[in-house]
């Protein structure tokens, strides 16, 4: 199930990347790409936590850049015709997937929640995770993901599915009364 998934949560956390780039050199980039790929995998296995699901969206496709591109002012700046095979690991970066691991990043609590969903599922079934760059991040973490952890920078992107995660999170017992 995770290799049907690792072409969007590798797209993805490029885009993030791309989008809200690291300052300070390669071990900031390193740094910066661990943390948007955690929080892509907790988004990615949140979204799309059944073998099916995975297996439907390897199908089908996740969608693609173009509507974050637009929200964030990335879209005009090169002619995607005419490099298409430079830009074609777009069309499996996922919107809500990208949305949701913004919303990771900037928010500890939600962060923690989603780790322990996650880590309930069927995704880790057998295999040890650690996540402690998304849940613990040092003062290196932070200043390498300055952008990408900036809830005023990402908050066009978290706010395109901010509510369905929060839905998604909340507790059986918190559930709204019809």
């Amino acid at each position: 199930m995770q290799a049907a998934l690792s072409p969007v949560i590798a797209a993805t956390a490029q885009w993030l990347t791309c989008a809200y780039p690291a300052s300070g050199g390669a071990l900031a980039a390193a740094l910066c790409e661990v943390q948007a790929r955690q929080a892509v995998t907790v988004a990615a296995w949140l979204r799309y936590p059944t073998p099916m699901d995975a297996g439907l969206v390897g199908m089908a496709g996740p969608g693609g850049s173009a509507r974050l591109d637009w929200i964030t002012g990335a879209d005009g700046h090169q002619d995607m015709d005419d490099h298409m095979d430079d830009h074609a690991w777009r069309t499996w970066v996922d919107e809500v997937v990208a949305s949701w691991a913004v919303c990771l990043l900037t928010d500890p609590d939600l962060a923690r929640l989603a780790v322990a969903a996650v880590v309930a599922g069927a995704h880790t079934a057998g295999a040890p995770v650690e996540f402690r760059r998304l849940l613990a991040p040092d003062e290196h973490d932070r200043r390498a993901a300055a952008l990408l952890r900036h809830p005023d920078l990402v908050a066009p992107v978290a706010a395109l599915h901010h509510a369905p995660l929060l839905e998604y999170l909340r507790p059986p017992d918190q559930a709204l009364i019809a």
